[in-house]
């Protein structure tokens, strides 16, 4: 009797099974094309950087999870357009949820199940429970900058404010600030960027501890003054089309404009 119901072709074959024999016949020799969603095609092939998926690796490195025991990625973000970003690169349409933090915010949350990228991750470097055990990420040179941008995005941030030097002279003096911050509790991560960007754009930060996390674990802050934030700066943000958090970028172009910085001179030293 032949099966029926959820489940009924495990453990059949074509060789043992007319159906199986029949279903593959009308595929045989057919060619298909990759599904399209919101304009971005889903896979169709191993997965591949991309100045994009380099972006998104970036996010999932700092405010993203692979979840333990699951094929199943989530993110997190208080930005929805984040989220947004994030499914529009991978070409999905999962729902975005939201929810209440602890502090009373709105947090914005998309999971979902995908085997292939999930253990695509795994090699290059993400994991379960990352946080404290994070280190360098496989990645391309030429794919490295948009993966800073993604982390930058994700647990960094641009600071440029105007502070008045107390000198006691009659007039006051004023100065602007401006700095580049990322922030793990892995300090390994953090020196794997410095030596990275050091090495590929000649760009110099440096470390320092800076507080504890919830769970008391050691914070770790990697810091770029004026001069080598404007460098690495103008690098992240020269493509204007380059997916990136825009109130973040904001800071910098208003920077940019009050200065007349141009667009970046600098040459990558590995291509």
């Amino acid at each position: 009797m032949a099966r029926m119901g959820k489940g009924w072709a495990k453990g059949l074959t074509a060789a043992t099974d007319a159906r199986i024999a029949a279903a593959a016949a009308g595929h045989r020799g057919k060619r298909y094309r990759p599904r399209k969603t919101n304009g971005v095609l889903r896979r169709s092939g191993p997965l591949d950087w991309s100045p994009g998926l380099a972006y998104v690796v970036g996010l999932l490195a700092t405010d993203g999870c692979l979840v333990s025991g699951r094929t199943q990625i989530a993110f997190v973000s208080k930005d929805l357009g984040q989220c947004v970003t994030v499914l529009r690169l991978l070409g999905r349409s999962n729902e975005i949820r939201e929810s209440k933090t602890r502090v009373g915010s709105v947090a914005y949350r998309v999971q979902f199940g995908d085997a292939e990228l999930y253990r695509w991750l795994l090699t290059i470097g993400l994991s379960p429970r990352k946080s404290l055990t994070l280190g360098a990420l496989r990645v391309p040179d030429e794919h490295f900058l948009p993966l800073v941008r993604g982390l930058l995005d994700g647990d960094g941030s641009i600071i440029n404010k105007v502070y008045r030097a107390d000198t006691g002279a009659p007039r006051p003096y004023y100065w602007e600030y401006l700095q580049t911050r990322f922030v793990s509790a892995s300090i390994a991560h953090l020196t794997w960027v410095a030596s990275a960007l050091q090495r590929i754009a000649g760009i110099t930060g440096y470390l320092h501890r800076n507080g504890t996390t919830s769970a008391g674990n050691p914070m770790y802050e990697l810091r770029y003054g004026k001069p080598a934030s404007i460098d690495l700066l103008q690098l992240l943000y020269h493509d204007a089309d380059a997916p990136c958090l825009e109130r973040k970028r904001a800071i910098w172009s208003s920077y940019a404009a009050r200065h007349a910085v141009g667009p970046a001179r600098m040459k990558l030293r590995s291509s």
